[in-house]
């Protein structure tokens, strides 16, 4: 099934909006490069990846901590390359993406300072 970039931007610009509520939107610049990298493993579960917003899979890694799951990012982890594919990614777009994946999930880390 082939579909467009733009429409995959769009369904997870919006899912992300209604992730963060109302309120809050996600960094536009960190859903640009998490629809570019990231998502092509959490949205399947890919090679083990955790899906986007499911609590079961994401809870014993959330346990570890935001500093932690950072470090498994950058350094790469399993079956996760270093950087996560996304070599022009930032340390404040990790964490805006790793706070997308896991918002409102119970033990999200979400708001605690590395």
């Amino acid at each position: 099934m082939i579909v467009s970039r733009g429409l995959v931007f769009g369904l997870l610009m919006l899912a992300g909006a209604q992730a963060f509520g109302a309120g809050a939107a996600p960094n536009e610049r960190a859903m640009a490069l998490w629809a570019r990298s990231c998502a092509l493993c959490h949205i399947d579960g890919n090679a083990g990846a955790p899906r986007v917003g499911q609590a079961e899979e994401w809870g014993p890694r959330l346990a570890q901590g935001r500093e932690t799951l950072l470090k498994h990012t950058v350094e790469g982890l399993n079956s996760m390359p270093p950087l996560g594919y996304c070599m022009a990614c930032e340390r404040d777009d990790f964490l805006a993406m790793i706070d997308f994946m896991t918002a409102n999930l119970a033990a999200a880390p979400a708001g605690d300072q590395p």
